[in-house]
């Protein structure tokens, strides 16, 4: 079936120097959820002087010299479906993340979960790259065991806010860009997903060392303030500690469709297939005996 799918998207969309948009997904939760005011469900977690909220809502956070800034939901969650739509400054912003992560990193230190959608800082001259990520308890046996999958996007998105989010319940995890499913990380065992609750969070700081070309490009502060800015905020899902059971929020895709729907996996597949630039499951250095999901 797989290859079959494959070779369907291939027919329809071959490969192309001047990819453009994804397919029609079919499906758009995002429109579904009413948007949030940030006080309601949020407050600063750090960098409280380098926060702005506008009149309209939008919120504002940089990082400069002195400080980056961070912001965390009120609540935790067990699961559910968790958005912003984000606009990124232009130029060179290397070595700078803005980020929208689900984790419990504050309650298990060293032994956390997490769910990322991270903006890797970029050069003049090249594309945000868009990392999304996955942590299970953290470190083991001394190593770091992520599970990075990273995106070029069909747009700029520099010049506009776009939505971005992502699903989490006990099956599945995806994520969304403008209501494009990007990535599926399905659960195959308790040992590879992440079940215990979690918070959501932005976040703009320094990660010089490995955000842009592994750490060959750093930071550079004459380029500062470095701004990232949010709005329309959603969050539908189960605040912990209530069972899953007892909450049912929003799904990723239409009823019966088992994860995604037809329509649904074209979009994702003609993503990975035209700005896809890597997946941590097809990387010879890396030791998959910890990834066993590969």
């Amino acid at each position: 079936m797989a290859l079959l799918i494959s070779i369907i998207i291939l027919s329809i969309f071959p490969l192309s120097n001047n990819a453009e948009a994804p397919p029609s997904p079919g499906y758009y939760p995002t429109s579904r959820l009413a948007s949030i005011p940030f006080n309601q469900a949020f407050t600063n977690l750090w960098g409280p002087q380098h926060q702005s909220l506008d009149q309209d809502g939008s919120l504002t956070i940089w990082l400069d010299q002195t400080s980056g800034s961070g912001f965390k939901s009120l609540d935790s969650y067990s699961s559910g479906y968790f958005g912003a739509s984000i606009k990124l400054q232009p130029g060179y912003t290397a070595g700078v993340i803005t980020s929208l992560y689900l984790s419990n990193n504050e309650e298990l230190p060293g032994k956390h979960d997490e769910i990322d959608i991270e903006f890797l800082g970029t050069t003049e001259e090249e594309a945000y790259v868009l990392q999304t990520n996955v942590y299970i308890r953290g470190s083991g046996d001394g190593h770091i065991i992520g599970r990075e999958i990273k995106f070029h996007l069909w747009f700029d998105p520099t010049t506009d806010f776009h939505n971005y989010a992502i699903l989490w319940n006990p099956s599945q995890i995806i994520f969304y860009v403008d209501d494009v499913p990007i990535r599926r990380y399905p659960r195959k065992s308790d040992a590879t997903f992440p079940m215990r609750p979690m918070w959501l969070y932005g976040s703009i700081w320094d990660a010089s060392s490995w955000a842009t070309d592994n750490g060959r490009y750093k930071a550079d502060y004459t380029f500062q303030p470095f701004i990232g800015k949010y709005n329309n905020f959603k969050i539908d899902a189960c605040a912990a500690p209530n069972a899953a059971a007892a909450c049912r929020p929003i799904s990723g895709s239409p009823p019966g469709s088992n994860g995604l729907s037809r329509q649904q996996r074209a979009a994702l597949a003609y993503v990975h297939h035209h700005y896809k630039l890597y997946d941590y499951c097809r990387d010879p250095q890396r030791d998959h005996k910890l990834t066993p999901e590969c």
